[in-house]
């Protein structure tokens, strides 16, 4: 599993509010497309580094589903399990947004929450990333699009 950095306390920030706005989410964590914390905001026993790893291989698939049918670029997924759902929604162009809800959730309120929350981290994280790119990216935000796994 990659290693973790520091909470992005802006992140987190918006994270919580989105807890506060949404009672029925149990966990809300954002990452980067290729698996990395940038902040988590989840109950105990749920490891925001499990659920940001899981996330990216999801965000494989869904990115490969969405385009072989046709469908264009990856904005969301929902899962719903038999505790709850899971959603992950694209956050700017090389983060992403993943919420655990309870079942009783309204889920019309929760997609127009987390556009909205997923949206704002995408705009601090593209920020982040054209002043201090991570390491090996050069002098812009990585690819909009997570890497091809073998290339």
């Amino acid at each position: 599993m990659p290693q973790s950095r520091p909470p992005d306390p802006e992140v987190l920030a918006e994270l919580r509010r989105l807890r506060a706005r949404l009672p029925s989410l149990t966990g809300a964590v954002a990452a980067s497309v290729d698996g990395l914390v940038l902040a988590g905001d989840t109950a105990p026993g749920v490891e925001p580094e499990g659920v940001a790893a899981l996330t990216a291989a999801a965000l494989g698939v869904s990115v490969r589903l969405a385009d072989a049918t046709g469908q264009g670029d990856f904005r969301e997924l929902l899962v719903r399990g038999a505790e709850g759902y899971v959603a992950t929604y694209a956050a700017g162009g090389s983060a992403v947004l993943t919420l655990l809800a309870e079942p009783r959730v309204n889920v019309g309120r929760l997609h127009l929450e987390a556009r909205r929350t997923g949206a704002r981290i995408g705009e601090l994280v593209d920020r982040t990333n054209r002043t201090h790119p991570p390491p090996g990216t050069g002098a812009t935000a990585p690819t909009t699009r997570p890497a091809e796994p073998g290339a």
